[in-house]
């Protein structure tokens, strides 16, 4: 998949199995986030998310852990192995990112861009042709 806003229809879950889940929403786009509270959050450089409409995500088997990582957004994950699963508003929200590596099949979505490259690991070296943005990137993402 290289454009976004099409339907996927995919399923994931953690690494031990506990939780899972299932998406059938308009794909909004896909990329690296090299912001603090991600490296922090994964223990990884970057996180590779896709962002979907948030009634486009359903969690389909196990009970899930929640950490409010900033006043207005959470963290979901597995409570039992710590697997990250998705980001999201608190209240209302409009749209779910979930991390790429915990579909079924990571390969079924192309990440498209590199943002909060400000944060970006100094001995990470990017070696592709995807945009580069310092912050949050344009807001048509």
């Amino acid at each position: 998949m290289n454009d976004s806003n099409h339907i996927v229809t995919l399923q994931g879950g953690c690494l031990c199995g506990a939780i899972r889940y299932a998406i059938d929403a308009i794909l909004i786009d896909a990329g690296f986030c090299h912001c603090k509270l991600c490296q922090r959050a994964s223990g990884a450089p970057a996180v590779a998310w896709l962002t979907i409409p948030f009634t486009g995500f359903s969690y389909t088997q196990g009970e899930i852990g929640v950490y409010a990582s900033s006043a207005n957004y959470q963290r979901e994950f597995c409570s039992h192995c710590g697997t990250p699963l998705a980001f999201r508003a608190m209240q209302d929200p409009k749209t779910i990112d979930v991390t790429l590596c915990s579909l079924d099949d990571p390969t079924a979505v192309k990440p498209q861009y590199h943002i909060w490259c400000q944060s970006k690991i100094n001995w990470l070296h990017l070696d592709d042709d995807l945009p580069q943005f310092m912050d949050a990137g344009p807001d048509e993402l």
